[in-house]
């Protein structure tokens, strides 16, 4: 059986372990914020080498490390790829705005959703990371930056609710007071839609933001570029969004990804427009809908490629023109790939 893993141990289970030690619970309060500004257990002269040494024989800690960083010389995004205890690898991004810098981490070791556009499901889900892997990824980009990392998206490699127990738990962990505190308002939650889970998460009461990737205005375009919308279409997808607004209160963002012949034309515009208004909005409910429009990331195994400026710029209007509020994501590290799963797969691939 491997060890508990010490970064994804709340307070509580802290103190659990501790008096698993024989040791006192405040021991507890003394680790907790070490561990999440990136201590290692092991230089922790707060306690004696004896019990340095009972905590290193009982329990494991790993923060992830730096195997390759790219810096883009444009605005400054800083992709890494990290490396995890047993060898596996995973992308994190660091954006800087002028109102802070956040980071964009990854849910899994690759992903088994199978989105045809997406390099980070090429060779599926080897598997999901745990809450420290998570949390590990924020502390590790932080302390490389040497920067406060305000705000988090979890939008990297990997599908974050088919990960769901262990995504909550660091959503806790992250946000706790004595640790990194990162407050729910600044995170950011990506998902493909499995419409059951963002069921379960409403119920959770945590105030983050929530994220669909939609990316087809209708059903027979949606499957042919997302498997999960054979289980899950896109009118029970909006049902289910619809529940989570008015539960939360919480705006959904719509993350709609252009592909040029694919899902790009302004008929395509209208159609995503009447689903959206059709599916999110009543006579005594106005919903707010917000569309992000994203230039595909063009992967030379999926053959994708972007949209022209004129017809994103068509289809944002053809949007606002039917009451749906539209932005053009602004690309940031298109000099390093700063999309997810390229770099991890060069890396497996042995081209870096």
């Amino acid at each position: 059986m491997s060890k508990p893993e010490l970064l994804s141990m709340t307070k509580e289970e802290l103190e659990a372990f501790f008096g698993a030690l024989g040791e006192p619970s405040y021991r507890a309060a003394q680790m907790f914020p070490l561990l999440h500004r990136g201590d290692d257990p092991a230089d922790m002269t707060c306690f004696s080498k004896p019990l340095r040494a009972k905590i290193a024989e009982a329990a494991a800690w790993h923060l992830p490390q730096v195997e390759k960083k790219l810096v883009s010389q444009i605005d400054g995004t800083v992709k890494y790829l990290f490396s995890l205890a047993d060898g596996n690898c995973v992308e994190s991004v660091v954006m800087k705005y002028k109102y802070g810098n956040t980071v964009c981490i990854s849910s899994q070791v690759g992903c088994r959703m199978g989105c045809k556009f997406c390099a980070s499901t090429i060779g599926g889900r080897v598997r999901d990371l745990t809450p420290g892997e998570l949390l590990g990824q924020v502390i590790a980009a932080g302390r490389d930056s040497g920067e406060r990392i305000g705000g988090i998206v979890l939008m990297g490699i990997g599908e974050p609710l088919d990960n769901y127990a262990n995504v909550v738990k660091f959503l806790h962990l992250v946000n706790s007071p004595d640790g990194l505190n990162i407050g729910y308002r600044h995170i950011s939650l990506s998902t493909c839609g499995l419409v059951p889970k963002i069921y379960d998460l409403q119920k959770e009461d945590l105030p983050i933001t929530l994220s669909i990737s939609l990316h087809a205005p209708d059903d027979e375009t949606r499957s042919a570029i997302m498997p999960v919308n054979r289980s899950y279409g896109i009118r029970e997808l909006l049902a289910a969004c619809r529940s989570y607004f008015a539960t939360t209160g919480r705006r959904i963002s719509f993350e709609y990804t252009l592909i040029a012949g694919k899902n790009d034309s302004p008929e395509q515009a209208k159609k995503l427009a009447r689903a959206l208004n059709s599916g999110l909005r009543t006579r005594t409910d106005t919903m707010p809908i917000h569309v992000n429009l994203i230039p595909v990331n063009e992967v030379k195994e999926t053959g994708f490629r972007q949209s022209d400026r004129a017809a994103v710029k068509k289809f944002a209007a053809i949007l606002e023109e039917n009451g749906v509020r539209a932005t053009v994501r602004r690309t940031l590290g298109s000099d390093i790939n700063a999309s997810c799963g390229q770099l991890r797969r060069a890396n497996a691939e042995g081209r870096i």
